[in-house]
């Protein structure tokens, strides 16, 4: 098989893998299927990441320099890392909703790489002069990798505006106290234990054993489990004195109180989790973009006799490094949490983006090498 045959085929394989992985996350997330599916988004996933790693291996072999030269080549180091970011999360985490929320955007930077570039500009060409550096590797990789951790902190902060918004949440945190006082008619005052073993055992015996055998650190995935459960429960049959002693024979609670308890908890962990990791991966990423920038205006300095020249890229470079700044400070400093700074993040996806793509696609400057030029 020729050169272009492996290529042709490592795109191919890339994109199916990474389509076929965000259709099986999303039907994971929809029917909470049993925890021994995990595996098999992972495995999509990785064997994804390989065919990209594969890919950019093969053109740096074959042309001689490091793959990251012109916006096709670039844009599949940015679905690797991606790719990259989800395995790794997934793997600390031992979850699969990140794979959800990130997936999409790994796939649809895939596909914009390899069906929508017309063939000229997925061709490597040889390096301009300002190019052939020992520095390209470093500069170019880093800010790469950080365009991907700011992308995906972001979505999750994105993600977390969207929970926090939903008018549910006003909903059942009024009502915790009317679902806790409906639950003491289980048992005589006092006796919580008892009372709580009841509904417990009521409502294990309706769920899978994926619930039960789920890690402890994963506890508001439990609770998005255990409420789709106990839709199914048959709350009715606890008002036979069969199934409960005389002392319990009182009014059985709803079972919208019963869901509105377990929901608001959901929903709280569910923002607090995500609240807390996108603030990690934002931390990395800015540490990251910085250390991107500063490596670009030694490399400037190299080539073009200035460390900074404002020319539209380095420009919306330091724009997006103000935006994240601004974000860590109001968390590190400020003390704020929430949606306040998750506003901030959001702002910054679109920032990021334009950092990327639309400052080197329409406009003209010192970074466009092998991009979209605008005449």
């Amino acid at each position: 098989m020729t050169y272009l045959g492996i290529e042709a085929f490592l795109e191919k394989s890339s994109f199916l893998l990474l389509f076929s992985t965000m259709l099986f996350y999303w039907i994971r997330t929809t029917f909470f299927l049993s925890t021994k599916f995990n595996l098999i988004g992972s495995i999509g996933n990785g064997l994804a990441n390989l065919c990209l790693a594969l890919l950019l291996i093969q053109r740096w072999v074959v042309f001689g320099h490091f793959p990251l030269s012109n916006l096709y080549e670039s844009l599949i180091f940015l679905s690797w890392s991606m790719s990259s970011i989800i395995l790794f999360l997934e793997n600390m985490n031992d979850n699969f909703l990140i794979g959800s929320l990130l997936s999409p955007i790994a796939l649809f930077i895939n596909a914009f790489a390899t069906l929508s570039l017309p063939a000229e500009m997925q061709k490597a060409n040889l390096l301009v002069p300002a190019l052939q550096s020992n520095w390209l590797m470093m500069h170019v990789t880093i800010m790469m990798l950080s365009y991907a951790a700011l992308i995906s902190g972001c979505l999750l902060s994105i993600t977390f505006l969207v929970i926090t918004s939903i008018k549910t949440n006003q909903l059942i945190l009024s009502n915790q106290q009317n679902a806790t006082q409906n639950l003491d008619c289980y048992a005589p005052e006092g006796n919580n234990s008892l009372k709580s073993d009841i509904f417990t055992e009521k409502l294990e015996t309706s769920m899978t054993s994926s619930l039960r055998s789920y890690p402890h650190n994963n506890d508001w995935f439990k609770q998005i489990i255990s409420l789709n459960f106990l839709k199914k429960i048959n709350l009715s049959s606890l008002d036979t004195p069969t199934n409960l002693p005389n002392e319990f024979n009182c009014r059985i609670p709803e079972k919208n109180d019963l869901t509105v308890g377990v929901m608001s908890n959901t929903l709280l962990n569910l923002s607090d989790y995500l609240d807390n990791l996108s603030y990690r991966i934002l931390g990395i990423g800015f540490s990251l973009l910085t250390i991107g920038i500063l490596s670009g205006a030694v490399w400037a300095n190299e080539a073009w006799g200035s460390y900074w020249s404002w020319d539209p890229k380095e420009t919306w470079a330091f724009i997006t490094w103000l935006i994240f700044a601004i974000y860590l400070h109001t968390r590190l400093i400020k003390g704020w949490q929430g949606k306040k700074p998750a506003v901030i993040a959001s702002i910054g996806f679109f920032v990021v983006w334009i950092c990327y793509l639309g400052v080197n696609l329409l406009g003209k400057g010192l970074h466009s090498y092998g991009w979209i030029s605008v005449t």
